[in-house]
């Protein structure tokens, strides 16, 4: 039975949804509790629009990407309503912020491959607002 409830909740989103969900769930539950506890902060580092924050400012700043991960991995899991538009406005973010990390440095070439390689999901995640409003 469980089986079939997991399977049925893998199914209600397309493929590339369930790419993010998996991020969210690799970036909640693996990857920030090793950037949080386990990474000396003098290693640490952190991209906010497009700034690169290192040491103490990066480790202060990383509880709010594991809050918005496990919140992406809540809100895509269960279909939350509230994941549109602000899973794609995220996107954005994250979409300006790693052409602005290229284009400080130096790059404008990388910049607008990262830019618009970005922008795939959220330009889909725009567009999904029908499957986050079924229940």
């Amino acid at each position: 039975m469980a089986a079939l409830n997991l399977r049925a909740a893998w199914t209600r989103r397309p493929w590339w949804m369930n790419l993010i969900f998996g991020f969210c769930l690799f970036m909640t539950f693996v990857y920030m509790p090793f950037d949080m506890f386990l990474k000396p902060v003098a290693d640490d580092q952190e991209v906010w629009f497009g700034l690169l924050l290192e040491g103490w400012a990066a480790k202060l700043t990383e509880p709010i990407h594991w809050a918005i991960y496990a919140a992406g991995a809540y809100g895509m899991w269960k279909m939350k309503t509230w994941m549109w538009p602000w899973a794609a406005v995220y996107a954005l973010q994250v979409a300006i912020s790693m052409g602005v990390f290229s284009l400080t440095r130096g790059s404008l070439v990388s910049a607008a491959v990262s830019f618009a390689i970005f922008m795939i999901p959220t330009v889909a995640l725009l567009g999904a607002r029908a499957r986050f409003s079924t229940p």
